[in-house]
């Protein structure tokens, strides 16, 4: 299942998608954020599979695309730090 978190707005569509399926809950991506985003936590989305995944914190969830700005590609990232932790490729931004 596709965990979608974030917004759209007059400006664009700001998500951040989690494979749950795919996603280990292994916390890569939680340590290289550096604006703390992204949290492990209960699969709520599937509350018979007792198991942890990434999730994007509540606090985050309106305003990713400030969150997550200081990581965008034009800021001299090439890959977004969280996906590139990402060995199950679980992790997508939308923007």
């Amino acid at each position: 299942m596709i965990a979608n978190y974030g917004y759209k707005d007059g400006s664009g569509e700001f998500f951040i998608r989690i494979d749950t399926d795919k996603c280990d809950g292994c916390g890569k991506c939680v340590d290289v954020c550096s604006s703390g985003v992204l949290e492990v936590r209960e699969n709520d989305f599937d509350p018979l599979e007792e198991k942890m995944i990434a999730a994007v914190t509540e606090e985050h969830r309106k305003k990713i695309k400030y969150s997550c700005a200081p990581c965008k590609p034009s800021k001299g990232y090439t890959t977004l730090p969280c996906v590139e932790a990402c060995t199950k490729d679980a992790i997508i931004h939308s923007w």
